[in-house]
């Protein structure tokens, strides 16, 4: 009897002793569900009131928020690797810094609602459900891209994301067609669009702004003001930075961009006043990138070092959501300590498969120029090269 209760015993405590520390301290703790925080009001205008100012995060809400943030960061610091080691060529803009953007816009909305945004799109591919693996495939130039390896970084798309568009502003008069086909088809969709502040100063965003306004149209025109223009700040370059009130008869709203429940009530809000048929809407979310404009930009020579550290160590959005769901008890340190472990082997695990990926073969170039239509010839580069085009 003593040796079978010895025999027991030995076995709980080695199922117990098998499980990691960490694991054992979560599994411990008595979490809050939910909570409930402050969150910076909206400057509005041509608006009678605007989001709340006070905001509910469940636990499982924030810990989405929290790991999809942390992957869109480690993606686009592999990415810099990947383009440092000449795996990545080409045209590269990284979004760290502005994950609280992408994810507090795709908390804002619905699947079945649409995106259209800049080349600075890595963190929305994402947010719209792009794999890891397949956008890093694609910034690659490889066969499991996201576009076959075809379009690289500013040309990927999902199911109701139309890119990554490579011309400054030229998203805006197209999302302003999307929002036509949302309220044609009347299916109570919305359509958010997505521009710099370089490129708010376009004249086809005012185009686009007076075509939406006249026809009453579910866009949610959204200006990612990260204060820098390429390597020009917004005070040099715009005569107005206020950029929520260039819609001029169209209402608007600036937002803490580097605050992921604000975007998210933000959006919610601009999404419901779209919905009611009240036309469209401006959105300004000001935010800040670490990188530079692009790889070919060390990001130092217009802004200084401490400026950037300044903000990481005030403003980082990840930091700013971990500090409040530990402060109020919505998950521990070590719960995100393991979150970062499991995303780092996922982006270790996409970049494997990005680096080893066979590239597209070369007779597929002329493929996908259209989506439905009979094979037929496309010319090289000279007249005596063809290749088969299919959709």
């Amino acid at each position: 009897m003593k040796k079978i209760l010895t025999a027991t015993v030995s076995r709980v405590w080695s199922g117990v002793a098998q499980k990691p520390a960490s694991r054992v301290l979560v599994a411990s703790c008595n979490f809050s569900k939910d909570a409930t925080f402050e969150i910076k009001k909206c400057d509005l205008y041509r608006l009678e009131e605007g989001p709340p100012d006070t905001t509910v995060l469940t636990r499982e809400d924030g810990l989405k928020y929290y790991r999809m943030m942390q992957t869109i960061r480690r993606m686009e610091l592999k990415a810099d690797q990947l383009y440092k080691q000449k795996f990545i060529r080409g045209f590269c803009h990284l979004c760290d810094g502005q994950e609280a953007c992408c994810v507090g816009l795709e908390a804002g909305i619905n699947p079945t609602d649409h995106v259209i945004t800049s080349y600075r799109a890595h963190g929305l591919c994402y947010t719209r459900g792009l794999s890891v693996r397949s956008i890093l495939a694609e910034l690659t130039g490889r066969k499991g891209g996201c576009a076959n390896g075809k379009g690289g970084s500013m040309h990927m798309y999902a199911k109701n994301f139309y890119g990554g568009n490579g011309i400054v502003g030229a998203q805006g008069p197209l999302g302003a067609g999307v929002a036509l086909a949302c309220k044609y088809k009347g299916k109570n969709e919305v359509c958010l669009t997505l521009y710099g502040d370089g490129a708010a100063n376009q004249g086809q965003i005012a185009e686009a702004y007076n075509m939406a306004a006249l026809w009453k149209l579910p866009c949610v025109f959204i200006c990612e003001n990260n204060l820098y223009g390429m390597g020009t700040s917004a005070e040099r370059a715009a005569a107005s930075t206020d950029y929520y009130k260039r819609g001029n008869f169209i209402p608007g709203l600036r937002v803490d961009g580097m605050d992921v429940l604000c975007v998210r009530e933000a959006t919610r809000f601009a999404a419901d006043y779209c919905r009611s048929e009240k036309g469209p809407i401006v959105m300004e979310l000001l935010t800040y990138r670490y990188h530079g404009h692009s790889m070919s930009d060390p990001g130092v020579s217009y802004r200084t070092r401490q400026e950037i550290q300044n903000v990481r160590s005030k403003s980082d959005p990840i930091m700013l959501l971990k500090n409040r769901m530990v402060d109020s008890k919505l998950a521990t340190i070590e719960e995100f300590k393991e979150i970062d472990v499991e995303v780092r082997k996922e982006i270790d695990d996409a970049v494997h498969f990005a680096t080893t990926d066979p590239e597209p073969a070369l007779e597929e170039l002329g493929h996908h120029i259209y989506c439905d239509n009979p094979p037929f010839e496309v010319r090289g580069t000279s007249q005596w090269i063809k290749f088969k085009s299919l959709p």
